[in-house]
Parts: C-alpha cells; structure tokens; sequence
C-alpha cells in the first residue's frame, strides 16, 4: 500500500519533503506534481527502481526517461550543452520542457538511449518537485505518468492512488496539475527538432 502525503503546492512542508527523500533513498517510487503533468520518479542510482519506473509504463530501455534537475549547472554535470544550447536552455528553464541532449559519463550507461548515448534532461517550475531535489542534492529519474491504455496523464493524485497503490510507495498530493505533458525538444542536432509539443511554447528554442 502506497503512503499519501498532502502537501502545500506553494509552500511545501519540510518534514513531508524529508519523509519523501527518505523514501526515494530507500528505493521507492514516488508520484509528485510537476509544472506540466503529474510524474513518477525515482533515486538515479536504483537500478530496481528505475526496472520497476519501466515496467509501471510498459517502455523499454530505448524509451527516454527524464532526469529532473534543480537547476542549468546540474543539467550542465550530467549533459554536453554548448554556448548555443546554453542560452536557449536559460531562456526556457525552469519550465514545462524535457529537452533532449548528449550525456556525459556521470550518466548510468542504462539511463542514456542505448543507440544515441543521449539523456532527457528538465527543470521542473514547482514548488514541490524543487523542494524534494533540493533536500536530495542530486536529479531525480523520472517519466510522465501515463499508464497502458491512456491517452493522457493522470491529474487526480487520489485517482493515482487507487490505480498504482499496489506498485509504488508515495503518492504527494500537491492539488491538480495540468493534463499536459512537458514539450519535448531534441537539442542534439545542428537545429533544434520538436519532438512533442506539450505545454511549454516551444519560442525560446526558435521553434
């Protein structure tokens, strides 16, 4: 049975935040509102965890997971981002934009494409989220929570509750979230590409 935390979307409680660190260290996967869709994360080093993210969403390995940054110097440890990317990324983050990049070594080789030796790389713009990857101090390992057979993500955290109360160990309740997901742009090439228009404007990347 997964564990229920209500938690103030703008000024979120430190002891729950605290609790839910403890839980992701611990190997739990958690559901948590983002500035787009709500979104499962996980510890970036937890291989079963990150086994059990995909299994939850029935994609494999060649299926981009997210890592949710606190900020551009930690995209900058973990992705090779040029003057270029740079300021684009400044112009767009934080917000509702996965963007796609080359990894670095800091990258778990079973986190990046195993063809591209690429990473999906966020700054999430709530309150919640940025909370719980201050009080870690690194990335968490996440992916939008769409699950087999829908068609869009889940918003109600009491409907994420009944639906995955058996397969993860933390729902946060921060209030509903938009039904959007985040836009999706591959920065790896000599032109920014559009890969899913969420609900990020894709203007800050001339798109």
């Amino acid at each position: 049975m997964s564990q229920y935390f209500q938690i103030h979307p703008e000024n979120p409680q430190l002891r729950l935040i605290k609790q839910a660190a403890q839980i992701v260290h611990g190997g739990g996967i958690v559901a948590l509102p983002t500035d787009s869709s709500y979104a499962l994360v996980s510890h970036l080093d937890d291989k079963a965890a990150v086994e059990r993210l995909r299994r939850i969403r029935h994609v494999d390995e060649k299926h981009h997971l997210t890592l949710l940054c606190r900020d551009l110097s930690e995209i900058a440890q973990y992705a090779k981002v040029d003057n270029r990317q740079y300021r684009m990324l400044k112009a767009a983050t934080p917000g509702p934009y996965t963007v796609i990049l080359e990894a670095t070594k800091e990258v778990p080789r079973r986190l990046s494409h195993p063809s591209r030796k690429t990473i999906g790389l966020r700054v999430p713009e709530h309150a919640i989220a940025q909370a719980l990857l201050e009080e870690l101090g690194q990335p968490l390992l996440g992916t939008t929570l769409i699950l087999p057979g829908d068609d869009h993500p889940l918003n109600d955290p009491e409907e994420v509750r009944e639906r995955l109360e058996r397969q993860i160990e933390l729902v946060i309740d921060g209030g509903p979230c938009s039904l959007d997901p985040t836009t999706v742009i591959d920065l790896t090439g000599s032109e920014p590409e559009l890969i899913r228009q969420g609900r990020g404007d894709a203007a800050p990347f001339g798109l």
